[in-house]
């Protein structure tokens, strides 16, 4: 059996991920690919509880070494008993953040030792990287605004703007770094809806298109 393919989206605040990755599975859907949804963190019952521990804001400060191990101990469980599987099985798996947000979030908006997060990726993922990246760019004020008016902010949605300045750039660093960016697909989601939409599926059918 034919391995399956994975997709991720990648990109900041506000950036319309939800609503393009639903785009693509009525896409994927309508050429016949078997799929899965899926996000991170989260995509089981104990990812999705370190899911909340993460976002919720409470009394207790969450330490940025502990942030980093939680994101990676819940990819662990996702990777092993969902994503995994699900390509083994041959179907297709479309994730809501990969990796790469932990190298924004955690390595750019934090700090954190690139290293280490690299070190983590080898334990956790043996090697899985994503089939196809797509990266929503969008300007870091623009995107927090559309975020606002979305509904009650997170714990990482209050942080402050210079905090997804640097999310940004970490971003944009890896994307255009060379390391591994021939899977990457940079997307101006700044644009219109429509035109969003249209770059996005360009790439998908020539990546589909690729595969035969």
């Amino acid at each position: 059996m034919q391995k399956g393919k994975f997709i991720t989206f990648e990109g900041s605040e506000g950036v319309g991920k939800s609503t393009n990755i639903l785009l693509v599975k009525e896409h994927l859907e309508a050429k016949n690919i078997d799929l899965l949804l899926t996000r991170e963190p989260g995509g089981t019952p104990l990812a999705e509880t370190i899911r909340g521990l993460l976002l919720n804001k409470s009394s207790e400060d969450i330490d940025e070494t502990c942030e980093l191990l939680m994101v990676f101990a819940a990819r662990a469980q996702h990777l092993n008993t969902v994503i995994v599987p699900a390509l083994n099985k041959g179907q297709w798996v479309v994730c809501d953040r990969f990796t790469d947000s932990t190298y924004a979030y955690q390595g750019g908006g934090r700090g954190l030792d690139k290293n280490l997060i690299s070190e983590l990726e080898k334990v956790v993922q043996q090697g899985l990287v994503p089939d196809l990246t797509f990266y929503l760019d969008i300007d870091v004020s623009l995107g927090l605004s559309r975020a606002v008016a979305r509904a009650e902010l997170d714990r990482f949605e209050c942080e402050k703007i210079d905090f997804f300045e640097r999310v940004r750039f970490a971003y944009l660093e890896r994307v255009k770094s060379g390391l591994l960016n021939k899977h990457y697909r940079l997307i101006d989601a700044g644009q219109e809806l429509d035109l969003v939409q249209q770059d996005i599926l360009t790439s998908l059918d020539e990546f589909i298109a690729s595969l035969k």
